[in-house]
């Protein structure tokens, strides 16, 4: 079975849109790094000159690579990836092993048909 794994830096708000998405579209679950920075095009700087960083989580949501396109845009429409410079971004890499999968492949030979 071949997988493709999903890198999302989301608002730290948005991800249980993200993962309620995700999951309703075909995923079966995805590990979560918490509290995780970044910097945009733009600095934004507050009192006394200090950097302002909205707190952002990182999703690493490991897909069946038939229901990657499904699972892609249910969280782009769902956190409205592309709405402004501030969303987040997501990624999608082709995952060339997984091991640990054996019970998670069950599951997904039991999920419901592509539509």
């Amino acid at each position: 079975m071949a997988f493709k794994l999903i890198i999302l830096m989301v608002d730290e708000g948005k991800t249980d849109q993200a993962m309620d998405a995700s999951r309703h579209a075909g995923a079966t679950g995805a590990t979560i790094i918490s509290n995780a920075r970044g910097q945009g095009l733009e600095q934004h700087f507050g009192l006394f000159g200090l950097e302002i960083l909205s707190p952002r989580n990182v999703l690493l949501i490991l897909v069946e690579a038939r229901r990657c396109d499904s699972v892609m845009q249910a969280i782009v429409d769902s956190v409205g990836l592309d709405d402004s410079l501030e969303t987040g971004i997501a990624l999608e890499l082709d995952v060339s092993r997984a091991l640990g999968l054996k019970e998670h492949i069950k599951k997904l030979s039991e999920q419901r048909p592509l539509d």
